[in-house]
């Protein structure tokens, strides 16, 4: 663009002063051609315009390309910054990921053992809970013995009330009986001796009447 530029201003500047020395004498022959000239030339001087503008442009556009590749530049440099954290990042959590999968590992195997205890728990929670049913149907069957060894003791603290009033009154009456038991013996000790006493006064008495009898006898003879 800067060579047919710097071509065309040259071609100008040489037919602008062939134009000026000889266009004198050649004014009235070369009219004609000359204005076919000038058309040709601003038809160039157009296209050079044209040319330059597009130049400019062209420039313009270099700039902007010169601008967006920096950028680009830039961008890349970012970008490759970014892929070097992105990839150390990726490594650090590659190396987080080991790490917990074998904390998985192990907490899945401690899982196992913990599922294995809840099952044996709940089995022995279900052993507890038919041990308990159980034993609430004895408690109730013992609750009922219970109500009904109550109400028999009941019964027999009534009739042991009962005995031992009528005990009361037979150890009075029997202390009573005693008493009277008492003194009829000593009753009957006293009729004894009185008794006694009477069988040897009839004894003396009857000796004597038979001493009296005998000596009645030689007494008649």
């Amino acid at each position: 663009g800067i060579n047919a530029e710097y071509m065309g201003k040259q071609w100008y500047s040489t037919q602008s002063t062939w134009g000026v020395c000889s266009g004198r004498r050649l004014k009235l022959s070369l009219e004609k051609p000359l204005h076919s000239k000038r058309s040709k030339m601003d038809a160039i001087k157009k296209k050079m315009q044209a040319m330059k503008v597009d130049k400019d442009n062209a420039c313009d556009r270099c700039d902007t390309c010169e601008e967006a590749s920096k950028a680009a530049k830039l961008r890349a440099e970012k970008a490759e910054d970014e892929v070097a954290d992105f990839v150390a990042k990726a490594r650090q959590l590659e190396t987080e990921l080991d790490v917990t999968n074998e904390r998985f590992a192990i907490v899945s195997l401690q899982l196992e053992e913990k599922e294995k205890s809840l099952l044996a728990a709940e089995a022995e929670m279900n052993a507890l809970g038919r041990r308990v049913s159980q034993l609430e149907e004895d408690l109730e069957k013992t609750e009922e013995k219970l109500v009904a060894a109550t109400g028999k003791l009941d019964k027999a603290g009534t009739a042991a009330d009962d005995s031992e009033r009528a005990k009361k009154v037979f150890q009075a009456k029997a202390e009573e009986d005693e008493k009277r038991i008492i003194g009829l013996e000593k009753e009957l000790k006293e009729a004894r001796e009185k008794a006694e006493a009477a069988d040897n006064a009839y004894d003396e008495t009857a000796k004597k009447l038979l001493a009296c009898e005998g000596e009645l006898d030689k007494a008649e003879e």
